[in-house]
């Protein structure tokens, strides 16, 4: 049944319904799952320095940004009724735009990601809003300073979508799969048959180290791969260990503790 919804609309807020609905069932998890947490929930509460409300507030803010660029996007890529009538039964060509998209959005926000942390007039004014996040939850994944989400994530999600060639139909689950991945890095979770804990590397404990003070100038891959991590010097090995009182805790390697 065709509820007149076009592919452009879609393309656009799904990805915002997904993000809420995804969190919000980490949100759940984390109030039966203390012995799957990164950080106690005592943690969660005390050593961020950014209230809930506000996160929730500053998320809101990045979405609408979020929409009102992928709405000028689609308008100006055209409609999707003649791309998808092309593409729509090949998985193939499909496959090729996924993986070309994640490469394209891995690599812009490696490096985007990276010079906010070099720059220390970008990580003053901006990217420090995402560290006062010290103990990463669901929600809180895309809180940023509405500068940084333009330039990081709206940009890097745009060149995704030009590059790989997908369709704006294409695009509902690209973006769909990138947000539960993003969602799922800030977790603060580690979960017994979670398969993006499973099969990717950069997963929530990678990206826990990052947002220590330890791991500040290491593992700025994100959301998909490590490569650029190995690559360039800025990988950290870390350990996942158990904590007496239950959960787990990541742990640098030895040979980066004093760096």
């Amino acid at each position: 049944m065709d509820l007149g919804i076009s592919d452009e609309m879609l393309g656009t807020f799904v990805p915002i319904l997904v993000y809420w609905i995804y969190s919000g069932i980490y949100v759940v998890l984390g109030l039966f799952a203390e012995d799957y947490r990164l950080h106690t929930k005592q943690d969660e509460d005390e050593k961020n320095l950014v209230s809930k409300i506000d996160v929730v507030k500053g998320v809101l803010l990045q979405q609408a940004v979020q929409a009102v660029v992928a709405t000028l996007l689609f308008a100006v890529t055209g409609s999707d009724s003649q791309i998808s009538t092309n593409e729509n039964t090949s998985l193939l060509v499909l496959a090729r735009q996924f993986v070309t998209a994640m490469l394209v959005m891995d690599t812009w926000q490696y490096f985007m990601h990276r010079y906010m942390h070099q720059n220390k007039f970008l990580y003053k004014h901006f990217h420090s809003l995402h560290h006062r996040l010290i103990v990463p939850y669901s929600f809180g994944a895309l809180y940023n300073h509405p500068v940084e989400g333009l330039l990081n994530d709206t940009i890097g999600g745009a060149l995704s979508f030009l590059l790989s060639g997908m369709s704006p139909r294409a695009s509902i689950f690209f973006f769909s799969f990138a947000t539960i991945k993003t969602v799922d890095d800030h977790c603060g979770l580690w979960l017994p048959g979670n398969l993006f804990q499973m099969f990717f590397n950069n997963n929530s404990a990678y990206h826990d180290v990052h947002h220590q003070l330890y791991g500040n100038k290491y593992n700025f891959s994100q959301p998909f791969f490590v490569m650029w991590d190995k690559m360039l010097g800025t990988y950290m090995p870390y350990s996942l260990e158990k904590r007496s009182s239950g959960g787990f805790e990541t742990r640098p390697c030895k040979d980066y503790k004093d760096e």
